[in-house]
């Protein structure tokens, strides 16, 4: 029996590390990426081109997914979302949508269309990112948009674990405060990266998740030393 996971944003700094991580523990890993960027992931086993904010998209790849691997999923793993600056004054209703976008939809029409594929056999688990700030809400005065849909994608995970429960479905949040990446460090080059999480700590803690059974609806606060 194949041990699958998908990946969603598998080209990104986090979902490198994440498919690296379960490759080499033995999962054969589907991993979606942007369309038309050329973006290319040599370590996956099959990649697809998919828009995971596009619903109809999604819908259309689980039933791909089904064909092409029938019921097998052990994890689905939502790795793509956005950031943005901004406070309550500065935040446009475009800025709150774009971040519903790309974090919250990315990972709602996902649940939406293979929570039908785990049900069928029972079990698996989903392995949603979310931030500080929404769960400190306090924390997020100056990042409005993006606080609020972390906010929703917290919230989706306990709603899965709502709909799920009695049966070995589960879902976690994972919940990281600045992760060490380029991009962070060219825009923050006075910090102490020394303090940040590693995106193959994230790597780690998601399959500790995804292949323990005793663990249920956790948030996992990957914090670092911030």
């Amino acid at each position: 029996m194949n041990r699958n996971i998908i990946i969603t944003g598998a080209a990104g700094n986090l979902g490198s590390a994440v498919v690296d991580k379960f490759k080499r523990e033995g999962f054969r890993v589907i991993a979606t990426v942007a369309p038309g960027k050329g973006e290319e992931m040599e370590e996956a086993n099959d990649i697809y081109e998919l828009d995971v904010t596009d619903e109809e998209k999604v819908a259309e790849f689980a039933k791909e997914f089904t064909v092409q691997y029938g019921s097998e999923l052990e994890a689905v793993a939502m790795l793509v979302g956005g950031f943005a600056m901004g406070d309550l004054s500065k935040t446009s209703k475009t800025d709150v949508e774009k971040m519903l976008q790309l974090n919250f939809f990315s990972a709602y029409n996902m649940t939406k269309a293979f929570l039908p594929v785990l049900k069928k056999t029972g079990k698996g688990t989903f392995l949603f990112v979310g931030a500080k700030p929404a769960l400190n809400l306090g924390e997020g005065k100056s990042t409005v948009a993006y606080t609020l849909s972390k906010s929703l994608v917290v919230n989706l995970s306990e709603l899965v674990a709502a709909e799920t429960e009695g049966t070995e479905i589960r879902s976690h949040v994972f919940v990281p405060s600045i992760i060490d990446t380029p991009p962070n460090r060219e825009a923050m080059p006075k910090q102490d990266f020394s303090k940040w999480v590693r995106p193959d700590e994230i790597a780690e803690a998601m399959h500790y998740a995804a292949t323990n059974p005793a663990l249920r609806q956790m948030t996992f606060k990957l914090y670092g030393s911030v």
